[in-house]
C-alpha cells in the first residue's frame, strides 16, 4: 500500500504575479503534473475527497493564470449529476474559464482531470492519464492570456470521464454559450508517456478541412494523425474521449493523446514513469497547432461573413 503523502498549503495554493520565463513555464507544466498526481489527491475519483482536492488545486491555478469566469457561474464549477451502473447518484463538477477573443466564436480546449480512485487499497494516480492533459491545458491557458486569441477560448477542465465521458456530455447538453458558435474542441487525454516521441492527432478522418494546420514544425516531435477510421474498431479513438461529446454534435475536434502503454489504468501511471522531455515537446506542439488553427478558423469565418454580406 502506499503511504499517503502531505503537500504544504503553500505549494497547492500558491500564486505569483511574475511573468514565467520560458524555463520556469516548462517547470510549472512538470509541477501540475507533479502535484496532480500525487498520493494526496488519491486518484481524483469523481465525487471523492481527491477530486475535491484535485478541484481547489485547478481552481487556484485558474486564479493565478487570471483566467475569466464564465456569466452563467458564480466561479469556475459546473455542477453535474449522473447515475453509476450501480443506480447510486454521483456529483461530479466541471471547471470553466475563459480568454475573450476577437470573435465570439468558441474554441472549447478540454481535458479530464480525474482518474479511477483507489482498488484494492493501491492508489492510481494517473499521471498521464490524465494529469498531463490538465497541466498542458493550464500551460495553454497562460499562453492566451498574455496573446490574446482570434477565437474565445473556453477551458473545461472535464470530471467523470472516466465514468463515460459524464462531464464533457453534461457540457454539451447545458452549454454556457451557443452550442453553434462552438467550432472547435481540442481535447488533450494523455499526451505525457511515449518512447518513440509520437504524440497522435485524431479528428482529420472526419474533419478534413483541419488536416492543413496540424503539423509540427519541431523535429522534437512527431505528430501522427490517425486512430480515427471507424473501420479501425477499437482503434478508432473518435469515442473514447471527452471530445466525442462534442463529435455527437458535430463540432469538429482534434484529440491530443498517446498509444497505451504499460501503465494504462495501473497503479504504475506515476509522475516517475512519464516522459518529461517528450511532454514538453508535446505541450509546446499543443500550442503551435492551436494556435494554427485558432487563427486559419478566424480567417475562413471572415472570408465567408464577407461572402454572405456579398
Amino acid at each position: 500500500m502506499k503511504f499517503y503523502l502531505l503537500i504544504p498549503l503553500s505549494l497547492l495554493l500558491s500564486c505569483s504575479s511574475v511573468k514565467k520565463t520560458d524555463a520556469q513555464a516548462g517547470s510549472q507544466l512538470l509541477k501540475d503534473v507533479e502535484i496532480l498526481s500525487s498520493d494526496t489527491y488519491e486518484g481524483r475519483k469523481t465525487g471523492t475527497k481527491g477530486a475535491e482536492m484535485a478541484r481547489k488545486y485547478i481552481e487556484s491555478r485558474f486564479k493565478e493564470i487570471g483566467l475569466n469566469t464564465l456569466p452563467s457561474f458564480s466561479g469556475y464549477e459546473m455542477p453535474f449529476s449522473f447515475k453509476n451502473n450501480k443506480g447510486t447518484t454521483i456529483e461530479g463538477k466541471n471547471l470553466l474559464g475563459y480568454v475573450e477573443g476577437k470573435s465570439k466564436n468558441v474554441i472549447v480546449i478540454s481535458a479530464h482531470y480525474d482518474h479511477i480512485g483507489i482498488i484494492n487499497h493501491e492508489i492510481y494516480n494517473g499521471a498521464d492519464d490524465n494529469a498531463s492533459g490538465v497541466a498542458a491545458l493550464l500551460k495553454l491557458a497562460s499562453h492566451y492570456l498574455k496573446n490574446k486569441p482570434y477565437h474565445t477560448l473556453i477551458f473545461a477542465a472535464f470530471d467523470a470521464e472516466e465514468a463515460g465521458l459524464q462531464g464533457a456530455s453534461a457540457f454539451v447538453k447545458n452549454p454556457p454559450v451557443q452550442l453553434e458558435n462552438i467550432k472547435l474542441n481540442i481535447n488533450m487525454d494523455m499526451v505525457s508517456h511515449n518512447d518513440k516521441g509520437e504524440l497522435y492527432a485524431c479528428g482529420t478522418f472526419k474533419y478534413p478541412q483541419l488536416k492543413p494546420a496540424v503539423f509540427s514544425k519541431s523535429s522534437k516531435i512527431k505528430i501522427i494523425l490517425g486512430h480515427d477510421d471507424p473501420k479501425m474498431g477499437s482503434n478508432d479513438w473518435t469515442n473514447q474521449s471527452d471530445h466525442s461529446a462534442f463529435n455527437d454534435k458535430d463540432i469538429p475536434f482534434i484529440y491530443f493523446g498517446v498509444e497505451d502503454h504499460k501503465d494504462y489504468h495501473k497503479a504504475t501511471d506515476e509522475f516517475k514513469n512519464i516522459n518529461p522531455t517528450f511532454f514538453t515537446n508535446a505541450s509546446e506542439a499543443i500550442l503551435e497547432i492551436s494556435a494554427r488553427l485558432d487563427h486559419q478558423l478566424y480567417l475562413k469565418s471572415v472570408i465567408n461573413d464577407k461572402k454572405r454580406i456579398n
